[in-house]
């Protein structure tokens, strides 16, 4: 692991910079009122600020600035509601019900509002038995509330004066993830590679690539200062955020017949090399990704056009020495690859054209496409669709009702004197935080949140017992703060560590020598947490994943349908818009992304709800490789050149003729009454004519030394989109058989 790109990587990111951020706005009026001697007073201002900070989602400006102010209004509102019934144990009953079912629904408008809302009734946990101190339920609001203004304050600051910040450090992320993805993909050529378990890490990364590229395209296509605004910053930062989804497209393209390729290459160095040179391409990317975060110029960490020509000349020597009639065609596919490198490389050489330009050399860069087509389109707040939700179908619903029965039983136990808990609101705040719709990932934050609780306590306990330099403790509160949010996202059990080890230290701080009481408090109100969030999500109304598994399988299915479709129709010189294409294309991405996320947490459900675990492992391997073997088409498509020696229409009928039989089964439909069997479809190709004439010319010595790297015969290319188009249908038929055991 290199170190210190991994360091550059944490500094340069948004989740330090947020935590960083979030962290001043706590600290600096916390000193300020600490020097004014009043802090233990307005305590509930700098916990106001962090629970508006939390809300705080990457996206459009003006998206964050109305869950802001929504989420202001419902902590004001809330905390002063329970502020006044905290003393009518009955009304607080009622209270949990509806404001569990109410703000826990929320999450049908999407992430943000589904955040918005399980905040809100964290706010609610705190002021539920009435804030600490012996002042009104209307002064903690106002308080409270007054603390949450000055984030939003802060917020608006920090966007005028940067207001390309959060898009750079997203889209330097995404090459970041695309460096680690081509990192994995690399594993490929080393020698007797572990197949399984390197499509196992890029299906997983794939799902990470997903997610991230959907939340940067919202920050980027929606963002008014990006889009509409014709500066050349905007547009430098446009371009290369679309220059990531052609290179990631370049990365899925390069799938190859792997197990092929080690058997007719497995015992030569030239694979080996080729490891080595993608290692290198994936520093790079990396390199790129942390300039973009972090704003700097970039330059190439090797020469990549020397390093790339060296390798060139390694495939060459070998291919004149050991190619003949019989090993044409491996020599072939090993060409079609060293031809996938060399785009990956020259594509990257582009970015990093792009990165050290002039600013104002940019101004001509255009897209040509209507950015909004391709921005997921969030749910409006329509009262309807919420009402509509109000049904056992619904699994917003679902959960609303689990999350409102955890609390109502997290409250009444708490009220069991003999066991002397007083402070209810962290049974509830671990309850809200650990359970989440999917049962996969409940029980995953569940056993992190145990893990980062009891480390941050023998911590948080031992820094309170052995440190009372009030200014060393400060600090460490700081540190603790910042790494909290920072690693909130993708670091839970740490992110759990450090907010364990800080609120020791703020309550050290309110009742100095009460820190033993805290450190059993907490562990044991987190214990009865855990239990109540592992019961209620395995018995109340749970949601298996094996549930959705037709459901996606069929989305997956037709949206890889149209994009090979598209690929096809573009083949066979049909006039196709490009943007129609990289629609299909995202379609097919995102459903395949789903679908992989779907067998990953159905991986963590209970054995017995693992249902047709293996077949769906078996339909989620051949729908990875179908779609990339589909993109491994579309550059041919995009070449608009003549392929006319392959019966291109004979292949797409082929084809979809299997993909319809398995949407068909998957429908509960009889296919075999409406279609033909796909093995009696055959197609008129040429390409095994010149197959043989080409190797007939060879053993006639009739082969010439040509060294040009960007260079490739028709033939091959023939040969290579003969190949990919039998792949294509292998794995359509795979599709098709497994679908027969789903149903």
């Amino acid at each position: 692991m290199n170190y210190t790109s991994e360091l550059k990587k944490f500094v340069t990111s948004q989740y330090i910079y947020s935590g960083v951020r979030i962290a001043l706005a706590v600290v600096i009026p916390s000193i300020i009122l600490a020097y004014l001697g009043i802090l233990k007073q307005f305590f509930l201002f700098p916990l106001g600020t962090i629970f508006l900070a939390l809300t705080d989602m990457p996206g459009p400006f003006h998206r964050r600035r109305n869950s802001l102010i929504l989420a202001l209004f419902f902590y004001f509102s809330i905390s002063l509601v329970a502020g006044l019934l905290k003393d009518f144990p009955i009304l607080i009953f009622l209270e949990i019900i509806i404001f569990g079912l109410f703000f826990t629904m929320l999450g049908i408008y999407g992430k943000r509002l589904d955040i918005v809302g399980s905040l809100t009734l964290v706010v609610f946990a705190i002021f539920i038995d009435g804030a600490p101190g012996v002042h009104s339920a209307l002064w903690n609001a106002c308080v409270f509330s007054l603390g949450a203004a000055w984030f939003f304050i802060v917020f608006l600051l920090v966007t005028v004066l940067k207001p390309y910040k959060l898009a750079e450090q997203m889209i330097g992320e995404n090459y970041i993830e695309l460096g680690n993805y081509l990192r994995i993909k690399s594993k490929f050529y080393l020698k007797n590679p572990d197949f399984e378990g390197i499509y196992s890490q890029i299906f997983g990364l794939e799902v990470r690539i997903k997610e991230h590229q959907e939340a940067t395209r919202e920050v980027v296509f929606k963002t008014r200062q990006m889009v509409r605004e014709s500066t050349s910053t905007s547009r430098l930062l446009m371009q290369l955020f679309l220059n990531s989804f052609d290179l990631h497209e370049m990365l899925i393209l390069s799938t190859n017949d792997y197990k092929k390729l080690q058997k007719s290459f497995g015992d030569k160095e030239i694979l080996e090399k080729i490891n080595l040179y993608l290692n290198k391409l994936s520093n790079e990317l990396i390199n790129i990704g942390i300039s973009i975060q972090g704003g700097m110029k970039a330059t190439p960490i090797i020469n990549i056009s020397d390093e790339l020509h060296q390798l060139h000349e390694e495939f060459f020597e070998l291919r004149n020495k050991e190619m003949n009639a019989e090993t044409l065609e491996n020599f072939m596919i090993l060409r079609q690859i060293f031809l996938r490198i060399t785009e990956i490389s020259d594509e990257i050489q582009t970015i990093y054209k792009l990165k050290t330009q002039n600013i104002k050399l940019v101004k001509s860069l255009s897209t040509g496409l209507d950015l909004e087509k391709f921005v997921t389109k969030e749910e409006k707040l329509n009262h309807k669709v919420f009402i509509n939700n109000f049904s056992l179908e619904s699994n917003h619903f679902r959960h609303a009702i689990r999350i409102t029965l955890a609390m109502m039983i997290g409250y009444a136990i708490s009220k069991f004197q003999f066991l002397n808990i007083h402070k209810v609101y962290w049974i509830l705040i671990t309850i809200l935080a650990i359970m989440k719709p999917a049962y996969s990932i409940t029980k995953r934050r569940n056993i992190l949140r145990i893990y980062g609780t009891v480390a941050g306590a023998i911590v948080g306990f031992a820094i309170v017992y052995y440190i009372t330099n009030p200014i060393v403790l400060l600090g460490i509160f700081l540190v603790c703060l910042m790494l909290t949010f920072s690693l909130l996202k993708d670091k839970y059990a740490w992110a759990v560590f450090f907010m364990t080890v800080y609120i020791f230290l703020i309550f050290d701080f309110m009742k100095p020598g009460n820190f033993q009481d805290i450190f059993l408090e907490r562990l044991f109100d987190t214990l009865i947490a855990a239990v109540i969030v592992f019961l209620v999500s395995y018995l109340v109304l749970p949601v298996w994943e094996h549930q959705k598994n037709k459901t996606l399988i069929l989305k997956y299915i037709k949206a890889n349908d149209k994009y090979f479709n598209r690929i096809i129709d573009i083949l066979n010189q049909k006039n196709i818009e490009i943007q129609d294409y990289k629609m299909s294309r995202k379609e097919a991405i995102i459903s395949l992304a789903n679908l992989s996320d779907n067998f990953q947490k159905m991986l963590s459900d209970p054995k017995d709800q693992q249902k047709n675990l293996e077949n769906i492992h078996l339909f989620v391997t051949t729908a990875h490789l179908f779609t990339a073997y589909v993109a491994s088409l579309s550059q041919y498509a995009l070449k608009g050149e003549n392929y006319s020696e392959i019966d291109l229409y004979g292949w797409k009928n082929k084809i979809n003729n299997e993909l319809i039989i398995a949407k068909s089964i998957l429908e509960n439909e009889k296919p075999e009454e409406k279609n033909t069997l796909s093995s009696e479809i055959s197609t008129a190709d040429q390409v095994d004519e010149l197959l043989e004439k080409r190797k007939k010319e060879i053993r006639e010595e009739e082969f010439l030394d040509r060294r040009d790297p960007k260079v490739i015969s028709h033939l091959t290319e023939l040969k290579n989109i003969k190949e990919l188009l039998e792949l294509i249908y292998n794995e359509a038929r795979e599709q098709r058989k497994i679908a027969k055991k789903l149903i």
